[in-house]
């Protein structure tokens, strides 16, 4: 027996931690995996979902060969084929739709890994050389991210560790607990030292347990309340008019449109107490250092983007931005001098300029007969069980006529409609480097394992098409290692850090916005926003009203949203045995007075159902639901749900105001209990 050996790595999860990794390695399998101590963000702790991640490598399910499909599509019947065999394959019918229309060809992939290399790299070369459509990804935070950056100029904010410091913290939007272990650390050590904790979000979540209070807002309703606090602010005199003079534009508009939205007003909309604004007002306006955690959940309905723009004005009314541990975090990603011209290669589109499907509504998109999609090229992602208007997806995903590959690591939903399954490694198979969207540190992840099987990397396997497929660049024959160290210009990041310590920090300020110099064309914060005005958008943000709001149907009385169960992250982690015993399975919190109205008791199963579709689950009786709102906790494999289906049946295709983003929160549904 050898001695064991220890690897540095990177959780690649869609998780704004992005924590480093030590994996303990003994005769070639992999024995322990722990939090890097020595990494300040991870601490050396791990959340509940990658402590399992040995679990989830060794998984006796993990696909380990190539396969090609012999039974219908969607049957998951399919036969043993060698890589050669599928890749020429593969090649020869890319080839041909190539010649004919390369649009034909799409690619959908998001966020299954956040990796650079395994998840924005030579994939991206490869279609661009191709000519394919490109594809919005879109499916998480575009109305989020880009309202953020009409208004700070981009996806930045205050730095994670500061809100330790802080003296009010409000969380609006976030599990924190669930989804953002480590900001939650800090957020306990400024607690401890007598902050205020408030958790702003339509459902009592775990987070919310901890806090000092709860706002269970309504979904879709969060601009509401945040117009409702810059009224009082203003009325009040809770302003800092020296820095709404220096460093933001279009105050006096704001001004006007803020006055417009009395508490009064904004407790109708929301369906909260109008005491509980008043009171958040004062505190808010009142308490410094104030900081806010914002998160991609409220982001999810028709309004999301003009509420975080509502939401990410308010630290400059009250010069919250003069604090290190003040101002307002919903993404550090922008903040990363990330190389992506020569990651992706856009140069290989040669003038092209490809239409562009929006991942959102890619079950419209496999269904249109007059711009058809031939081909689908899936990795890091499970449309059929993730995207919204399920129904459709699956109708278009079973289309004989559609070829389509998918690189995986299980045999997911998606992977039941795949002419080809290739096997992928897994994090602890493969070289990668990646950023953060919730604290600024680059992390690189070696390969601690050799890939089972013969399971390859997504980079080598986009190589392998681009060499069948004839393209003869040199870009197309970076290994990964090479892929690594050009996803940043030399010296944007201390290499040689990197490599030792197996994290780099970027060098930033601690309090980046105390006098302005926001990323906007201005330099200011931006109230009003002269290129959304450019767009025929209305410059200033404002209340959008949800496609389908509370109250606003008889046949279908209930709001639902759908957050992730605990211990899943979007559909990973649904088949490691251990997470989902767990869960138990599909859920549907309701609140006691929506149940007894329908005769429904704890544990019974129900039929969720609107216009789209119909869910079958078992429902919880919870004090996690205010009443008029439910929640289908997700995102369960629906091969797993009781009728093959799991709530995004339910959910539609309708996209935000801002950042074509989908609306999965944006839902109404009819309860009833499953005759």
């Amino acid at each position: 027996m050898n001695s064991p050996t220890q690897v540095l790595g990177a959780c690649p999860h869609d998780c704004p931690d992005t924590c480093s990794l030590v994996t303990t390695v003994q005769d070639g399998k992999a024995v322990k995996l722990q939090g890097n101590p020595a990494h300040p963000h991870t601490a050396g702790v791990l959340c509940t979902k990658v402590s399992r991640y040995i679990e989830r490598n060794d998984h006796a399910e993990r696909l380990l060969q190539p396969l090609r499909r012999v039974g219908p599509k969607g049957s998951g019947r399919f036969e043993p084929v060698s890589w050669n065999a599928a890749l020429d394959d593969i090649a020869e019918r890319l080839h041909v739709l190539k010649s004919n229309n390369p649009e034909t060809i799409v690619p959908y992939s998001y966020a299954g890994t956040m990796g650079l290399v395994q998840g924005e790299s030579m994939d991206r070369r490869f279609f661009h050389k191709l000519g394919a459509s490109l594809l919005d990804r879109t499916i998480c935070s575009t109305a989020g991210s880009e309202a953020l950056g009409f208004t700070l100029g981009g996806k930045v904010g205050m730095r994670v560790q500061f809100f330790a410091e802080a003296k009010l913290i409000l969380i609006w939007g976030s599990n924190s607990i669930a989804s953002n272990l480590h900001f939650w650390r800090h957020a306990q050590a400024a607690k401890r030292a007598g902050a205020r904790l408030v958790c702003i979000d339509p459902r009592k979540t775990e987070t919310a347990d901890k806090c000092d209070e709860h706002v269970a807002l309504l979904p879709g309703t969060d601009a509401a309340l945040a117009f409702a606090l810059m009224h009082e602010l203003i009325v009040n005199g809770w302003l800092d008019a020296d820095y709404l003079e220096r460093y933001t534009l279009g105050w006096e508009p704001l001004r006007e449109r803020a006055l417009q939205w009395p508490p009064a007003r904004a407790a109708a909309v929301c369906g909260v107490p109008e005491a509980q604004i008043v009171a958040l007002a004062r505190a808010y306006g009142t308490t410094r250092p104030a900081a806010i955690r914002l998160n991609y959940g409220m982001q999810r309905v028709r309004g999301g983007g003009n509420a975080a723009r509502a939401i990410a004005c308010l630290p400059a009314l009250v010069g919250a931005w003069r604090d290190r541990a003040g101002g307002l975090l919903l993404s550090s990603s922008g903040q990363f001098p990330v190389d992506r011209a020569a990651l992706h290669r856009p140069d290989l589109l040669a003038g092209r300029r490809p239409r562009t499907i929006n991942m959102s509504t890619i079950g419209d998109a496999l269904l249109d007969t007059a711009h058809p999609i031939r081909a689908l090229v899936v990795y890091n992602s499970n449309p059929v069980a993730v995207a919204p208007d399920s129904a459709k997806v699956v109708a278009g995903f079973a289309r004989e006529d559609l070829f389509t590959v998918v690189l995986e690591q299980f045999q997911t939903d998606t992977a039941d409609f795949a002419d080809y399954v290739l096997p992928a490694t897994t994090q602890l198979e493969h070289w990668d480097i990646h950023t953060s969207y919730g604290h600024t540190d680059v992390l690189l992840n070696r390969p601690a394992l050799a890939p089972r099987g013969e399971a390859r990397s997504n980079a080598w396997v986009f190589r392998e098409l681009a060499r069948r497929m004839g393209f003869d660049e040199p870009c197309f024959s970076d290994d990964d290692e090479a892929l690594c160290r050009s996803a940043f210009a030399p010296g944007a990041i201390d290499v040689e850090e990197l490599q030792a310590q197996g994290f780099s920090s970027l060098k930033l300020p601690d309090a980046p916005f105390a006098e302005g110099g926001f990323p906007t064309p201005s330099g200011r914060c931006e109230f009003f926003s002269e290129r959304l005005a450019a767009q025929g958008q209305d410059g200033l943000p404002d209340h959008l009203p949800n496609y389908e709001a509370a109250g606003s149907s008889t046949e279908f009385p209930l709001a639902m949203i759908s957050p992730p169960a605990r211990n899943f992250l979007n559909s990973s982690f649904v088949n490691v045995r251990s997470l989902r015993a767990i869960e138990g399975e599909p859920l549907l919190e309701i609140h006691e007075d929506d149940a007894a109205a329908r005769g429904i008791v704890d544990g019974a199963m129900v039929r969720v159902f609107n216009g789209r579709g119909e869910h079958r689950c078992r429902a919880e009786v919870s004090r996690r639901a205010r009443p008029g709102v439910v929640h289908g906790l997700g995102i369960w494999w629906r091969k797993l749900g009781a009728d093959g289906t799991n709530v995004n049946q339910l959910t539609s295709q309708r996209l935000t105001d801002i950042g074509r983003g989908p609306t999965f929160y944006d839902c109404l549904v009819e309860v009833a209990l499953d005759a």
